[in-house]
């Protein structure tokens, strides 16, 4: 933009007035600049407005990558489903395998920024009885992602230092969860136990069975004890006020399909640890079909969370995806027809959801990260 003035002078020889014409030029704002504060901006409401609930989208792809390794390293005797995921192409797994970690290295990266810039939010979101269990999330992500991991095998010294990487934020956030419950007692307890609080056993769990893949049985199996003491506990205080679901609000409610994720994922855990589909860990895969049933059966539970797109959705993929992945391991140590037909319908239902999941998810994207979602 340029502005003009003139200015009138009088010639002392000819009287005349002469007009010179100045031209300054003003600053022009750069479209360069304007497009990086645009970003600028739009990355600050973003880092505002993102919590550790996101990691379900995390969760829910490293689970299936999980799932996905598993069917395709099936036995030659294996059922007709798992040798036809033997068959597909090993670029298939990778783009699945590349996809997880695209996201949870997205979002990670993401949080660690929340972490610098919104200190505060970070610091309440830790202090939520709500919000501090889906700190349980990344970890969990990661060590999933680790043990479906195409290019790195348990018996390396890149698995053994990135599952000390994982592990040590889960035992840390252990200390305060448990600490507080143990030493707070059953008061404090009865009044922030909610349906994520079993993320802090899933993590115990999951570490368990990646120390188990890798040989480290002792450590598996402190990790699986622990997890499985507090589960006990967990399980008793929230069987005892599962119709208080209102605590948390409708559209929230997908989280109780935690509650088959936790003996799901102890079901596998004690598999890798005993070497062998045993009689605990079918206890334990009874258990999570019997809570699965029972939530299936109560549709109107979920009736109001279902109006609208949220991304508390994605918390039907994991638990789905895990008691699907138990009942693989089920299928083959029983080889019966029951066994495969339920390990059938799991498998389906776990590959639709996730992949309805996706598309809703890309199709909203405008609903992602709103202003009035809450932590959980």
């Amino acid at each position: 933009m340029y502005k003009s003035l003139s200015l009138i002078n009088m010639d002392a020889r000819n009287s005349e007035p002469v007009i010179e014409i100045v031209i300054e030029q003003t600053a022009i704002p750069s479209p360069h600049r304007s497009s990086l504060s645009i970003i600028e901006q739009s990355l600050i409401s973003i880092l505002a407005r993102l919590h550790a609930g996101y990691f379900r989208i995390s969760l829910a792809l490293c689970s299936q990558a999980l799932l996905w390794k598993i069917l395709g390293e099936s036995p030659d005797d294996a059922h007709a489903l798992r040798r036809m995921f033997r068959m597909l192409p090993s670029i298939a797994f990778v783009l699945l395998w590349s996809l997880a970690l695209f996201s949870l290295a997205s979002l990670s990266l993401l949080y660690i920024l929340r972490c610098l810039y919104h200190f505060e939010m970070v610091k309440a979101e830790f202090l939520h009885h709500v919000g501090v269990n889906y700190l349980f999330a990344p970890w969990i992500s990661w060590l999933l992602l680790l043990q479906s991991s195409p290019f790195i095998t348990p018996k390396t010294m890149y698995y053994l230092v990135l599952w000390w990487v994982f592990v040590v934020p889960v035992v840390v956030l252990d200390v305060k969860i448990y600490g507080q419950w143990f030493t707070k007692g059953k008061r404090f307890l009865s009044a922030v136990a909610n349906p994520t609080s079993q993320l802090s056993v899933i993590g115990n769990l999951v570490g368990a069975r990646a120390a188990a893949e890798m040989g480290w049985r002792e450590s598996a199996v402190c990790m699986f004890s622990l997890g499985m003491a507090h589960y006990l506990v967990l399980f008793v205080t929230l069987y005892q006020r599962l119709s208080g679901g209102n605590s948390l609000p409708a559209m929230l409610r997908p989280v109780f399909f935690l509650f088959f994720a936790a003996p799901s994922v102890a079901s596998l855990a004690w598999d890798s640890i005993s070497g062998s589909f045993d009689n605990p860990a079918k206890m334990l895969f009874f258990l999570s079909l019997f809570l699965f049933l029972s939530l299936i059966s109560r549709p109107s539970l979920f009736k109001k969370s279902m109006r609208k797109f949220n991304v508390a959705w994605w918390a039907y993929s994991f638990p789905l995806t895990v008691l699907a992945l138990a009942s693989v391991d089920y299928a083959q140590e029983v080889k019966g027809f029951l066994a495969h037909g339920v390990m059938l319908v799991l498998l389906s239902l776990s590959f639709l959801v996730s992949l309805a999941l996706m598309v809703f998810t890309a199709l909203n994207t405008k609903m992602l990260f709103l202003e009035n979602d809450p932590y959980v």
